[in-house]
């Protein structure tokens, strides 16, 4: 249900570069999740980097919500970016899998394939040499 790719650049780096894959590939970027940042600052002691790009398409999230407007608790996407072990990965929940366990309309699917396939796009845009 997850897919990773590990990027050959450095943290800062993949993190610029996907910022700027997201508006060449029609979405916007909503917010950036700073984890690393965000517990430390709580007091608990995380060392690993880690971001989380929340990303949207307009246009297809109206018409999820069109259909289903429960699925708002899945959006926006997520990207993240984080440290593993000495990597870069950067990731995504894919969506075709996440809306297969919340609804079966076809419809939908047809948009979660759609979206994923960009998201993927995205996450090599990023990644690429």
């Amino acid at each position: 249900m997850i897919d990773e790719k590990t990027s050959p650049h450095d943290f800062e780096t993949t993190c610029q570069r996907l910022t700027d894959a997201v508006p060449a590939n029609g979405f916007g970027l909503l917010h950036t999740h700073d984890i690393h940042g965000t517990l430390n600052a709580k007091g608990v002691d995380f060392a690993p980097q880690c971001r989380v790009f929340e990303v949207c398409n307009p246009k297809r999230a109206a018409e999820v919500l069109a259909v289903r407007m429960d699925l708002a608790n899945a959006l926006p996407c997520r990207i993240a970016v984080y440290e593993r072990d000495g990597e870069v990965i950067v990731s995504m929940i894919r969506p075709t899998e996440m809306l297969a366990t919340l609804s079966d309309d076809a419809k939908l699917a047809e948009v979660a394939g759609d979206v994923e396939q960009t998201m993927g796009r995205m996450i090599e845009e990023t990644i690429g040499h």
